[in-house]
């Protein structure tokens, strides 16, 4: 039977007030519906993460398997290639190319996001199987093991092969001229990217794999891979790797506070390091980065250490004068750099325990 007239059910007895009273509940019940798959949707993908996070940190991403299948990033890298090879044309003008690079940097998102849905699509029917090899996959996205290794390098070939060791490795996981660097530079250079890299290449896209699954860690890891390919001022890019580079910039901004609140807690719990000293110096310096995000981690670096970075560096020719990050020493080494490393295996295992605790949070809430 359908609604009776606002009139009767107002003026009249019957059950004509109570099915309309009942309809005016519905709203809510439909509110609170989508409030409980939403919940479930947070509690999957919050478990999701933590397996993630935990895999990728005891195994990493296998060697043979990236010779056989390589690994995401480079599928990502090569769609931003032909992407950049098709629509970014040197005879067009400024305007042109910069709406070529917001037309590129949409199909990208919209191929790498429909993907990442359909394989989480497929999987999570299939239970905690579905799970498991969902955070495997999600697990390629994290770079928590490799990071390690890559920035450990340095510290040991210093140590093994003098400045032309340090050199040689820091090459691996910095941009800038490493023919400038002493050691004091080489080291620097190294804890910087160990701290930049812990909330580019880690924490954010945990982040995102925390709110939005494996979609949301796709989407993510696509537009920080197309601002490290094409978001630079060249003459090529500046135009065209404009949206990349800004969208990037916007992703990155709660994830880079996120990791510097996890750098301080570490250094909570590190003799020797000074969590006071890195809150300050986040309070003081990151605001100062030319990067809206970079200054972030990498004051909290600083200031736990008791060290000073970022500051004048050189860009294959170019030098850039930045503003220090840190009121330390400038005076770094290896030592410093396996202080770094310490201070970021600690920073890690908060990540993993903060991932944990939301998904049983979510677990008992959707239960």
């Amino acid at each position: 039977m359908g609604l009776i007239p606002v009139d009767r059910s107002i003026h009249g007895p019957g059950a004509s007030g109570k099915s309309l009273r009942a309809s005016a509940r519905s709203p809510p019940c439909q509110i609170r519906a989508s409030l409980v798959r939403l919940s479930m949707a947070l509690s999957d993908s919050l478990l999701v993460l933590s397996l993630a996070l935990a895999a990728e940190a005891a195994f990493g991403y296998p060697d043979r398997l990236y010779t056989w299948i390589g690994h995401p990033v480079t599928w990502i890298g090569a769609l931003i290639k032909g992407l950049d090879r098709r629509l970014n044309r040197e005879a067009w003008s400024f305007g042109q190319r910069r709406a070529a690079g917001i037309l590129a940097l949409l199909l990208l998102l919209a191929i790498t996001g429909t993907a990442a849905w359909a394989l989480q699509a497929a999987l999570l029917p299939l239970g905690l199987v579905g799970i498991a090899m969902l955070a495997l996959l999600a697990g390629s996205l994290l770079a928590q093991r490799s990071l390690h290794e890559h920035v450990a390098a340095v510290a040991e070939g210093l140590r093994r092969d003098g400045i032309e060791g340090g050199r040689k490795a820091v090459s691996m996981i910095v941009g800038r001229n490493p023919q400038s660097l002493d050691e004091a530079g080489i080291s620097r250079a190294a804890i910087e990217s160990l701290a930049e890299n812990f909330s580019d290449g880690i924490v954010a896209p945990a982040f995102w794999l925390g709110l939005g699954g494996l979609p949301g860690a796709g989407l993510y890891k696509a537009t920080n891979t197309a601002d490290s390919m094409i978001g630079h001022r060249t003459p090529r890019h500046e135009a065209f790797g404009w949206a990349a580079a800004r969208f990037d910039d916007l992703v990155n901004l709660p994830a880079s506070r996120l990791t510097a609140f996890l750098l301080i807690a570490a250094a909570a719990l590190h003799r020797g390091a000074s969590p006071r000293d890195a809150w300050t110096a986040v309070l003081r310096d990151a605001s100062h980065h030319r990067s809206p995000n970079a200054g972030w981690p990498e004051a909290a670096m600083a200031g736990a250490l008791g060290l000073r970075l970022a500051g004048p560096r050189v860009y294959g020719d170019v030098r850039v004068e930045d503003r220090w990050m840190g009121d330390g020493r400038a005076e770094a080494n290896a030592d410093d750099i396996e202080r770094a490393l310490a201070l970021y295996r600690t920073a890690c295992l908060l990540l993993f325990a903060l991932a944990a605790g939301s998904a049983l949070l979510a677990w008992i809430i959707v239960r």
